[in-house]
C-alpha cells in the first residue's frame, strides 16, 4: 500500500483520537444523515439511527485540522440544528453552503426530494480560493453501486480542487465506499480515512489502493513526482 494514504476501521472519534493534533489540510465528508435510510434493496448506513456520535466526531475532525483549513461536510436535514449546534460548539463556523439539485427524485414526503446539500466550515480564517466555487453544484448520480448512499467522484473532485492544493492532506473520517479516497488520488493529494462498517471498510481500501497505484504509473509516465 502506498504511503500517500491511510485508511482505519473503526469508529471516527476514537481513530481520530490517535492522530496529531493539526496535521490535516482539508476535510471532505458524508457522515450518516440519521434518517435510518433503507434503499430498495434493504442496504443500511451504520449509525444512521441516533446522534449520539456527531458531537465528538466533530470535536476530533476539527482538533486535526490545521489552523485556517476548511471542512465540507454532507448532512442531513432533520437534524439540521444537531449538526449545526455541534460544529458551532467544536469551533467550526459555517462560511458557505452548497447544493446540488437532482434531475430524479430520491424520496417523498410532503416534499419530493431532488436535492443534496452540505456546509462548508471554517476552522479560523482560511484563505479565499483564487476561483470562488459556485454554490450550486452540478449533480452526477453513483448508481450506488458500492454503498447504498454512495456519491459520485465527480461530485466530491470539484470540492477537493477547490479548497486544497497538489499534496495537501485530506480527510474522511467517514470515508463509505472510499470516493473522496479516489478523488485525491487523481488529484495528487494524500488521503487519511475512517471507516465503521467492516464490509465498506474491505471496499474503500480495495479502491483506492488500485486508484493510487494507477495515479502512481500515470505520474510516473509524465515525469511527474509523486
Amino acid at each position: 500500500m502506498t504511503s500517500r494514504f491511510s485508511l482505519h476501521h473503526g469508529e471516527c472519534a476514537a481513530v481520530l483520537a490517535s492522530l496529531p493534533s493539526g496535521c490535516v489540510d482539508l476535510v471532505v465528508t458524508d457522515p450518516p444523515y440519521v434518517c435510518r435510510y433503507r434503499d430498495r434493496s434493504g442496504r443500511r448506513v451504520a449509525n444512521d439511527n441516533h446522534t449520539d456520535w456527531i458531537a465528538p466526531a466533530f470535536g476530533e475532525i476539527h482538533r486535526v485540522m490545521k489552523p485556517d483549513t476548511l471542512c465540507v461536510s454532507f448532512y442531513g436535514w432533520q437534524y439540521a440544528d444537531q449538526f449545526l449546534g455541534a460544529w458551532k460548539a467544536v469551533g467550526l463556523r459555517p462560511v458557505g453552503h452548497l447544493v446540488w439539485p437532482k434531475d430524479y427524485t430520491s424520496s417523498r414526503g410532503f416534499l419530493a426530494a431532488r436535492h443534496e446539500q452540505a456546509f462548508l466550515l471554517a476552522k479560523g480564517h482560511p484563505p479565499h480560493p483564487a476561483i470562488a466555487l459556485s454554490d450550486v453544484q452540478p449533480w452526477a448520480y453513483s448508481g450506488n453501486i458500492y454503498h447504498p448512499t454512495e456519491k459520485a467522484e465527480a461530485v466530491i473532485r470539484p470540492l477537493i480542487e477547490a479548497f486544497s492544493v497538489r499534496g495537501d492532506l485530506v480527510l474522511d473520517p467517514f470515508t463509505g465506499s472510499g470516493t473522496t479516497g479516489l478523488a485525491c488520488a487523481r488529484l495528487d493529494r494524500r488521503f487519511i480515512g475512517v471507516e465503521l462498517d467492516a464490509g465498506h471498510y474491505t471496499t474503500a481500501e480495495r479502491r483506492i489502493a488500485e486508484a493510487y497505484r494507477r495515479a502512481d504509473v500515470t505520474y510516473l509516465r509524465a515525469g511527474v513526482s509523486a
